[in-house]
């Protein structure tokens, strides 16, 4: 009776941006990995703030859960309305409020995606940095706590948004941050709803960091023999001071596989794939030292990517890897974990995390942030196997567990979701307890995104 009710008020209030059809109810209950299709009872398309405050203010008063919904492109069921109630999805959120080019700020509404973002900043001379890869929409980058290939250099969305508006559970609409430069006035409020997942309230609004478009651009490939001499080449650039923009690693495997898919004649081994920003002077100076170093390690077979066309052909084989995993084993779908780890530890986990895969008899190519210390296990699967999905649960809660053990973290990206909340208490410990404390003060009715990052009932100490 209560979502009829709550169904009855938003029809009448959104018109045809609510809709119940099975088609749209299927298309937001789709997940890019593993999960089962689990979609909400409605969705609502709401093109301002004032409208998702209403949405909320519904819901509250009927005890219905709500769930954001970005662009889908989260790894572990973020998105995914496991408890039903209504999806709200902010595609038609879209615009640039505000541009102030002086102080490097744009303010922006939560459906707008980055690459949307950066075509329109073009002639501005500045550009947002962070790049996971997929076209995300800013609201659900900020709600993950998105990084990418730049993090190495630029940061993460942690540390490239100022401020938010953010509607909370109960429809009360307020700010967090600002656009000074910096503030030591109470609580960081952004940072908390960064990365909570639409778990303590709905983004509606980003203030985010701008920075200077390189004047030159460097990006390059090249084979070492071993991971460990791979590692040690960044290590080492990173204590020479030399500035990457992105060092990104992929393994032997998937080397192999862009050759077959993308055409490419890279050796079968370690690559690291490397881009400088800069000066024309700069990233020439940084391309020769870091040559150098890559010589004194053993790498091999340098390809420099001199023309734009090169460089967007090398970072588009790096962003879609996992689609040519995909189509390297036809018909298979996708468990994709990472981990993040020190870097000196890097080289001993990727190759303890091989031995994992090894083990449990599954396709696993390994890939990576090699900067940070972060790297992705893409689990290959026959659709329909139990078998294999409980195997490569199972891999990837070992490799959470060898992170922790390594000083590390159960997610460097990817975040918790369903998928990883069961893991939460190994990291945090009592710490899980006051995330689920913070959850019951903002919702205590717990409708933002249940059964996501927070402990429920059944984890009650």
């Amino acid at each position: 009776m209560a979502l009829a009710a709550a169904i009855t008020a938003l029809e009448a209030l959104f018109g045809t941006r609510f809709t119940q059809t099975r088609p749209e109810r299927e298309a937001h209950g789709h997940s890019e990995a593993w999960f089962p299709l689990t979609p909400p009872d409605a969705v609502v398309y709401p093109e301002t703030t004032e409208e998702v405050a209403a949405l909320m203010k519904i819901c509250a008063a009927e005890g219905v859960p709500v769930t954001g919904w970005g662009a889908g492109t989260s790894l572990e069921g973020h998105a995914l309305a496991l408890k039903g109630g209504i999806c709200v999805d902010f595609t038609r959120m879209n615009r640039i409020v505000d541009l102030s080019a002086e102080d490097r700020l744009v303010r922006i509404q939560p459906g707008l995606t980055r690459e949307e973002l950066n075509t329109e900043l073009r002639a501005t001379g500045l550009f947002f940095p962070v790049d996971p890869g997929a076209n995300a929409t800013l609201g659900g980058m900020a709600s993950t706590r998105a990084s990418g290939t730049t993090t190495v250099r630029y940061g993460t969305m942690r540390d490239n948004v100022a401020a938010l508006e953010v509607v909370l559970a109960d429809g009360r609409v307020i700010r967090t941050g600002s656009g000074a430069a910096k503030s030591a006035s109470g609580y960081d409020l952004t940072a908390l709803f960064l990365g909570a997942e639409g778990t303590l309230g709905l983004i509606t609004e980003l203030t985010l960091r701008l920075h200077g478009q390189p004047e030159a651009i460097s990006s390059a490939v090249c084979a070492f023999d071993t991971l460990e001499a791979a590692v040690e080449t960044v290590q080492t650039t990173i204590q020479m001071g030399i500035p990457m923009a992105r060092i990104e690693f992929v393994d032997e495997e998937i080397a192999r596989i862009f050759n077959a898919i993308n055409g490419t004649h890279l050796p079968e081994k370690p690559h690291l794939m490397i881009e400088f920003h800069g000066s024309d002077a700069t990233v020439a100076e940084d391309s020769r030292r870091f040559g150098e170093v890559v010589a004194d390690m053993g790498g091999a077979d340098f390809q420099w990517a001199t023309t734009t066309e090169d460089r967007n052909r090398l970072w588009k084989m790096r962003h879609e890897a996992y689609l040519a995993c995909l189509a390297s084993r036809p018909g298979s779908m996708g468990l994709i974990t990472d981990v993040c780890v020190p870097i000196s530890r890097l080289p001993e986990a990727v190759e303890r995390g091989r031995e994992m895969i090894a083990k449990a008899g599954l396709v696993g190519p390994i890939l990576g942030h090699v900067g940070d210390g972060n790297f992705h296990a893409i689990l290959l699967l026959r659709r329909d196997d139990a078998g294999e999905l409980a195997k490569a649960k199972e891999v990837a809660h070992d490799l959470a567990h060898m992170a922790l053990e390594m000083g590390g973290t159960i997610t460097g990206e990817h975040g918790i979701g369903a998928g990883k909340r069961g893991l939460m208490a190994a990291e945090h410990a009592a710490a899980w307890q006051v995330m689920g404390q913070l959850k019951a003060a903002l919702d205590p009715q717990g409708l933002l995104n249940p059964g996501k990052i927070v402990p429920g009932p059944e984890d009650a100490a």
